[in-house]
Parts: structure tokens; C-alpha cells; sequence
């Protein structure tokens, strides 16, 4: 009995999300009606941007492909970072400053320290996931000791971090233009010439191989080891855990801290990888809220999260692809929060199923008493 519901939950697991991303296509597609295109024009768009293939011309550019994996390497690692906390019992709004903070250390390890690149890309990637590691400590703390709800430090901190990296660019690296730093040594770099010709020009760079490694990290520790055992025992009954023995504060520090990790290294990334200079930002770019969606979609499972960032990494990337289509680029924005809000209703979703099995289960008996009169009759 209990492993036909636990099967049953998993299978719900996989379905929730493929119905929301079914519906929230089927929202776009309404609305693309309503503005007199078809909705072919946005599919063929996704379909080039998943595999560079464009149906309707029957011509081919890898740059596509490219620029998926550059736009969804970012929204994976804050997905895993929003998704590790949600796992453990803890709401992450923090993403967006563990990034920033992530990418503001890899700027400074990028600047003043010279090595070849085989030391200097990992000093640099560890640095981003160190400073992304701190900010989110320190949330972590706070709600350890003191039971300071980690939503409004994290959001707090998003701002202060923020500011901090201006000012950090500004005045500590000396910008120039005020808006970027002096280039980076071609030995900081996650990108490589080889994979911009490969891709047709793409932004491609190395930055995929960290980020593959971080999905299998957050696998491993959550699924197959004592320590993620005890880091989601806290997520489920604090009290319980407590009284199993396990250490609550110390738990719960750690999750925000390994939750920074994954987005300090999508800030690091970014920097070294998407761009070769730290940036001045006049506002968040909104990767820790896409995180948030991701995890959501992803159902906070390793493989649920790299698929969903990839969805969502494939509506930005085919954003201009509509738009050349005639098709606002905003449609990728309305899907994917019509994705969010069907994952949101996952009561409805699952009475949704509910009814289709049942008609499915009525049929079959029907069927089922169809024959047996048949066989009565014969």
C-alpha cells in the first residue's frame, strides 16, 4: 500500500509540471490568436531555439543552440539555489544578491590575482561560490539564533548587495565609463574561441561543465547522502528532527549556505563566461526571481530544476526569434509566468487527473462488463 503511494506521488511529481507547461502554452497560444499570428510562428521560434532548426526555411544555425545553454546556465544554478532551500524547509528570496555577491568576488580574484587559467578559472569559481556561500549565511544565521524570518533578510539583502557591487565597481576597481571594469586576463575566462565558431558566433563558453557538476552535487548531497537526510529532516519537523537529535541551527545555516554556493557560482559564471569585466547594475536582472520559477516547475528535484531552466532558458533565447516572426517577445515572459501559476494550482491539477483517470477507470469497466455480458450471451 505504502508503495503504491509513494509511486502514485511520483508520478504526480512528473505530471503536474508537464500539465503546466502544457496549459501555459496553450495560454500562449490563445493570446498570439487574439493578436491575429499563429501560434506556428512561436512553436517553429522554439523549435530553432531548441535545435537551431528553422522549419519554415529548412535552414540551420547552431548559434541558437548556443545562446539556450548561455541563457539557461544562470536560472539552473539559481533554481538549484532556491530549490535546496525549499527542500530543507527554508524560502530563499536571496538569489539575486548571492549572485551578485558571487560575481563581485569572481571580478576581484579575475582583477589581482595572476595565474595560468588552469588555476585561475577555479579560484575564480570557487570565489564566487565562497561569497554567494557568506551572503546567504548570513540569513541562515539569523534564523538559527534569533528566528529572523530568512524572507525579509534575503530580500533585504538583495538590495544591499546591490549597492555594495556599484560601489564596489565603482570606486574600489575604477571604472572607467561607470559602468564596467577593465577587461579580464584571457586566463579568467570561461570562454573559448573554439565553442563561439562551433556555435556560429554564440556566447557559448565552458561555464556548462560547472553547472552539469552542480546538478549532480545537489542530487547527491539532497538524494543519496546521511548529511541531505538530515538537512531535509529539519525542512520537514524542525521539532522532530530536534528531538531525533540532529542539529537544527547548525542545519539550517548550512542549507542557506550551500543554497548561496549554486548562485554565487551562476554569478561567477556570468562574469567570466556570458561577459569578461564586472558591471556596475542600475537593477537586479532578475535571475534569482527566474530561480524561484524554475524550482517551482522543477518541483525542487535535480533533474525537474535542468529541465525547467532549460524551458525557460529556450523562451528567452527564442524571444528575438518571435519578435523577427512578428510575434511580441513578451509572450515568453506571459508563458512562462501562466507555467508558474499552473504549477501554483496544484490542487486543481491533480483533480484535473483525478477525473481523467476516473473516466479512463469507468471506461474500462464498462469494457470489462461488455465482455463478461458477451461471454454470458455466448
Amino acid at each position: 500500500m505504502a508503495l503504491n503511494i509513494e509511486s502514485t506521488n511520483k508520478r504526480r511529481k512528473v505530471l503536474i509540471p508537464l500539465v503546466a507547461v502544457g496549459l501555459g502554452f496553450v495560454l500562449g497560444s490563445i493570446v498570439i490568436i487574439i493578436t491575429g499570428k499563429s501560434p506556428l510562428l512561436m512553436f517553429n521560434a522554439i523549435i530553432q531555439g531548441i535545435t537551431g532548426l528553422n522549419l519554415m526555411s529548412g535552414s540551420f544555425n547552431p548559434r541558437h543552440i548556443g545562446e539556450l545553454v548561455v541563457q539557461a546556465m544562470p536560472i539552473i544554478l539559481t533554481g538549484l539555489c532556491v530549490g535546496f532551500a525549499f527542500r530543507t524547509g527554508l524560502f530563499n528570496i536571496g538569489a539575486e544578491g548571492q549572485l551578485m555577491m558571487g560575481a563581485l568576488a569572481a571580478t576581484a580574484v579575475a582583477l589581482s590575482v595572476k595565474a595560468p587559467a588552469v588555476l585561475h578559472v577555479p579560484l575564480i569559481l570557487l570565489a564566487g561560490m565562497g561569497a554567494g556561500a557568506l551572503w546567504g549565511a548570513i540569513p541562515g544565521y539569523l534564523k538559527a539564533r534569533f528566528n529572523v524570518h530568512e524572507v525579509v533578510v534575503t530580500i533585504m539583502l538583495n538590495y544591499t548587495a546591490l549597492h555594495f557591487n556599484n560601489w564596489t565597481i565603482l570606486n574600489v576597481f575604477g571604472s572607467v565609463d561607470r559602468v564596467k571594469t577593465a577587461e579580464f586576463p584571457v586566463t579568467a575566462l570561461l570562454k573559448d574561441p573554439w565553442l563561439a565558431s562551433f556555435t556560429n558566433g554564440s556566447r557559448l563558453n565552458w561555464g556548462f561543465v560547472p553547472v552539469i557538476m552542480a546538478v549532480v552535487a545537489y542530487w547527491f548531497i539532497l538524494e543519496k547522502t546521511s548529511f541531505g537526510y538530515g538537512l531535509r529532516a529539519v525542512g520537514f519537523n524542525k521539532d522532530g528532527a530536534k528531538y531525533a537529535g540532529m542539529k537544527v541551527e547548525r542545519n539550517v545555516v548550512l542549507s542557506m549556505v550551500i543554497a548561496g554556493a549554486f548562485a554565487g557560482l551562476a554569478g561567477a559564471i556570468i562574469t567570466t563566461g556570458t561577459f569578461s569585466f564586472g558591471r556596475a547594475l542600475p537593477a537586479a536582472e532578475g535571475y534569482g526571481f527566474d530561480g524561484i520559477a524554475v524550482a517551482l516547475v522543477g518541483m525542487n528535484y535535480a533533474p525537474g530544476i535542468l529541465l525547467a531552466g532549460l524551458l525557460f532558458g529556450v523562451l528567452k533565447s527564442a524571444g528575438p526569434l518571435m519578435q523577427s516572426a512578428g510575434i511580441p517577445r513578451e509572450i515568453g515572459g506571459i508563458i512562462q509566468a501562466s507555467i508558474v501559476m499552473f504549477v501554483a494550482m496544484k490542487l486543481g491539477i491533480e483533480r484535473i487527473i483525478d477525473i481523467a483517470k476516473g473516466k479512463r477507470a469507468d471506461k474500462a469497466a464498462a469494457a470489462l462488463a461488455d465482455d463478461a455480458a458477451g461471454e454470458v450471451g455466448v
